[in-house]
């Protein structure tokens, strides 16, 4: 009896081992984008922890929900690297959002970049050219062929939601049982190398994607699915957005697991 508790307990040990190994470990950058907000003094905007209107605190939670470890990532250097599966970098600092930015610089580049190389699963989710610094990122995500251009697309007027929809889809996981997300004040991609275009509207290529040695490369003109636009507090509820960021997260962690 004593021998088969101790088998049980070791075969549980042995399990957990191998779910702990199995979790995904996400870090959001909060380097490149690195605002404060001037009525509390605090660190906002995309972030897991600002669960205001411009928070991610509502994506974090699916993450989590779905077993991965979310966390907050400084300078990304090789070793804060090596300590996640994904690498996620949202809406770089312009000047106005940040006296002194922590721009994109070719060391980081080349860092990422061969993170990437080794099999990281790197997430950047832009913005349009007047709310982005481009020059930089441009810099950067060019490494992948991707290019993010100044033209803004889907501007919205009031609450005229439907100027930023989106309703036509690829068969692509990322928007399996979606019929309409929203997308506003969204920047096109300019795309060579290896990368491919995911949605497209009109000419224009909103997302894409690229395979990069051992790790892939996501791209999006907007920072997309923050706490304001993911649910249902301002969207009409015909918007799949939540059902769009658990599609994201999933397809990610996927990537993830390849």
């Amino acid at each position: 009896m004593t021998k088969g508790i101790i088998k049980l307990s070791y075969l549980f040990c042995f399990l957990c081992t191998v779910a702990c190994q199995a979790q995904v470990k996400v870090g959001l950058d909060n380097w490149f984008n690195h605002e404060t907000n001037a009525k509390t003094g605090k660190l906002f905007h995309y972030l897991w922890t600002d669960t205001a209107n411009s928070g991610y605190s509502r994506w974090g939670k699916i993450f989590t929900d779905k077993g991965a470890v979310i966390s907050t990532l400084n300078r990304p250097d090789a070793a804060t690297l090596s300590k996640v599966n994904i690498y996620i970098i949202v809406d770089p600092d312009t000047t106005s959002e940040n006296p002194s930015p922590n721009y994109i610089m070719p060391e980081d580049a080349s860092t990422i970049e061969q993170w990437v190389k080794d099999g990281g699963v790197l997430a950047i989710l832009a913005n349009d050219g007047p709310n982005c610094e481009f020059t930089h990122l441009n810099q950067f995500s060019s490494r992948f062929g991707i290019i993010f251009n100044h033209k803004t697309f889907h501007p919205v007027v009031d609450k005229k939601w439907d100027m930023g929809a989106f309703t036509e889809f690829p068969d692509h996981p990322l928007f399996k049982g979606l019929k309409k997300i929203y997308l506003k004040e969204i920047a096109a991609l300019t795309l060579s190398k290896g990368a491919k275009p995911v949605l497209s509207q009109e000419g224009q290529v909103f997302m894409a994607s690229c395979n990069y040695g051992k790790g892939f490369v996501l791209a999006i003109g907007d920072p997309w699915i923050y706490n304001e636009y993911i649910d249902h507090d301002r969207l009409p509820v015909d918007f799949d957005n939540r059902k769009a960021a658990e599609n994201l997260t999933d397809f990610l962690i996927q990537q993830a697991h390849h």
